[in-house]
Parts: C-alpha cells; sequence; structure tokens
C-alpha cells in the first residue's frame, strides 16, 4: 500500500510484481521490477511497524497542537502577473505557496513543482490528509505556467486534480517533467505534453523568445514510490537541477539524507566553479515529516540533515519547503522551523541563508553573475 503520503508502503508480494520496461542492468537503481535509491536501500513498512507507530503515537499523544499559526501572507499578485511576462528580464523569485509547491520564476519561465492544491492528499477527497493551511495562490491566480516539475507519484506530490486544472489551463497545458513511469497515467487522463527521465537524463526548455536554452536534469533522492497496493517502487522518484543563466535553481523534491547530495554538487562541478558563478543560486529542500525517525529516516530528512544536504550541496542559499500544510507524521505542524533554526545555529550558518517563508510569500533570487 503506497497512498499514505508519510510512508505507508507495504511489500508486494512477488506474484503481484511486474517487470520493469526502464529496466537498464548497468544501471545500479535499476531493478527488474522496478527501482531502488543508490546508497540505502528502502522497504515497506510491515504491518507491525505501522501498528507499532500509531500505537505510540497514541500513547505520547502526537502529533502535539501547534504553539502558534502556521505564518501566511497574502500574495504579491501584481508582481507575480508582471513578472511572468517580463521574457528574459524576469527578475528570479521563488514564491511559496504551500508543502512542498513552489512557483519559480526563472529564465523568462514559470516553473511549478509538485502542485498540490486539493483539500486532501489522499485517494478520495473525503479521507486522508487535510489541508491545514490554504495555498498561497489558487489554481486560478498563478501566471500561466510552463513547466510542471514532478518529483514522484505520492498523493502529497502528485495531485490529480492539480495536475488536470493545469494541463487545461487557458494559456494551453505547461511541458510536465517526470522521472520514469509516469507517462502512461498522464496519458489515461488525456494529458501528452509529457517528458520521462532517469536519473541524470536532461531535458533543455527553451525560453519564451526561444533564444535561451535551459538544461533540467533529474537527480538521484533518497526516497520511494507507490501510489496503489501492487506498484511500490515502479515508478522512479528524484529532484531536479534547473540551470538558468539567471539563476541555478535545485529542488529535491522528497527526500531523506544520503551522499547523494555529494554526488549532484560533484556532477555540477564543471558548470559551477566560482569563475562561472558558483553552486547552486537557490535550492527548495524539504524539513517536515519527519517523526518518529525509526520509521521516517530512509524517506524524509529532518532540519538537521536538511542543513547537510545545504552543505553538501554548497548552495547560496535555500527556502524551507515540505512543512505546514499536511499533518503527515508525529511532530507538531509549526516545530520544523524551530529545529531548523537550531540546526542552523549548530551549523554556524546566517538563518537568511535557509529562509522559512510564509505560505504566499515570495522572496527575490539575486541574479547569478
Amino acid at each position: 500500500m503506497g497512498f499514505g503520503p508519510s510512508g505507508f508502503c507495504f511489500s508486494a508480494r512477488p506474484f503481484m510484481r511486474m517487470k520493469n520496461p526502464y529496466f537498464n542492468p548497468a544501471k545500479k537503481h535499476h531493478r527488474p521490477d522496478g527501482f531502488q535509491n543508490n546508497y540505502m536501500s528502502f522497504r515497506g513498512k510491515r504491518w507491525h511497524e505501522i501498528l507499532r507507530w500509531r500505537w505510540q503515537a497514541w500513547r505520547a499523544g502526537h502529533p502535539k497542537p501547534l504553539t502558534k499559526p502556521i505564518p501566511v501572507t497574502a500574495p504579491d499578485l501584481a508582481f507575480i502577473q508582471a513578472n511572468a511576462k517580463a521574457g528574459l528580464i524576469m527578475q528570479p523569485a521563488m514564491t511559496w505557496i504551500g508543502h512542498i509547491t513552489v512557483l519559480a520564476q526563472i529564465g523568462g519561465l514559470n516553473i511549478l513543482t509538485d502542485p498540490v492544491f486539493s483539500e486532501r492528499c489522499f485517494p478520495v477527497q473525503w479521507a486522508g490528509p487535510q489541508r491545514q493551511t490554504p495555498p498561497g495562490l489558487t489554481l486560478e491566480q498563478l501566471p500561466c505556467i510552463d513547466v510542471v516539475l514532478l518529483s514522484h507519484n505520492h498523493y502529497d506530490h502528485m495531485d490529480e486534480a492539480s495536475l488536470t486544472a493545469l494541463a487545461r489551463q487557458k494559456g494551453g497545458s505547461p511541458l510536465f517533467i517526470t522521472p520514469l513511469g509516469h507517462k502512461a497515467w498522464f496519458a489515461k487522463r488525456g494529458i501528452h505534453h509529457v517528458v520521462e527521465l532517469d536519473w541524470w537524463d536532461e531535458h533543455v526548455l527553451e525560453a519564451s523568445d526561444h533564444s535561451l536554452r535551459i538544461p533540467v536534469t533529474l537527480t538521484p533522492a533518497q526516497h520511494w514510490s507507490a501510489r496503489t497496493a501492487t506498484d511500490a517502487l515502479r515508478s522512479l522518484w528524484g529532484g531536479y537541477a534547473v540551470l538558468s543563466p539567471d539563476c541555478h535553481l535545485f529542488f529535491s523534491g522528497d527526500t531523506a539524507y544520503s551522499a547523494d547530495f555529494v554526488d549532484i554538487r560533484q556532477h555540477f562541478a564543471h558548470v559551477q566553479s566560482p569563475a562561472q558563478g558558483g553552486g547552486f543560486d537557490m535550492a527548495l529542500l524539504p524539513i517536515g515529516a519527519y517523526e518518529p525517525r525509526w520509521f521516517m529516516k530512509d524517506q524524509h530528512a529532518n532540519p538537521e540533515e536538511s542543513v547537510q544536504i545545504f552543505q553538501d550541496l554548497a548552495a547560496k542559499r535555500a527556502i524551507a519547503v515540505h512543512w505546514g500544510t499536511f499533518q503527515l507524521t508525529d511532530e507538531a505542524l509549526d516545530e520544523p522551523p524551530r529545529e531548523l533554526a537550531a540546526a542552523l545555529r549548530r551549523a554556524n550558518l546566517a538563518p537568511e541563508r535557509f529562509e522559512v517563508l510564509a505560505i504566499g510569500q515570495t522572496r527575490l533570487v539575486p541574479r547569478r553573475a
């Protein structure tokens, strides 16, 4: 069972396993029946582990209530809409819409990460984790989206209602970029403007006036995939590096900590030397859905591990995502920013290097030198 966004995955029985149509024995993350992580293999949790988690949470009274409201601010719609039409003079900017959904405006393009605008992240809208804070922008308030970056197929990242609405936007369907194994899902819903990538594969975007080419690379992450009881690890997961001349953006997707992020820094070192402007100008990194650690450590980074990811990437700045929207795990909904602040102090990093935004807030990113 893989439709629990907070780690409910039960190992499929052998008779339920199917062949991986993308299988390449030369790639270590490929398996004949699916995919696996580079450094720490993920296995579905057993029933007794699920019950242990829920029993311990109930006895401890988890999750604890909020100590203060999640910050929400009115979006700067005038700036967002004007910037969306600015072409190559667009100001690089990130607007946090909530959970892991971010509107990234770079290279003359409007890019959306893992769009989730629904009230619940579950197969049905009458059950499952319910949104605790409203989206910072509604679907109707979005500018025309050029590209959607999809990290994996969990319901708190791959929301059918949001994706189909975007495919019907007035300006025409955006390009949906996904890891391997999702194209058929989109096709069943009449969405065909889709590109699938394997880890380290690159797809080149063109700016609105076709004068600028922007490579997008799918990068490894420490996570897993499942959308039903029988498709665990059948589709790939990952993050993205978007190397626009005005902003090198990294979007991790869902991930635990692993050595993958050192690999990512090394992979792009040839285009991120000091003379070329240095490392990633902005990283979108998850800080929530991490307790209890014995259950979540192989799939979700906690704030201290996210700071380590930030350092491994040698990124200039980061924005915290994947918190404050859905109550998925045991920590209080407002705990991750406090733990992030403590982790930054221990690492001797200024808080503005790894920033917590209000939902709906826009952060301008200095243009890459």
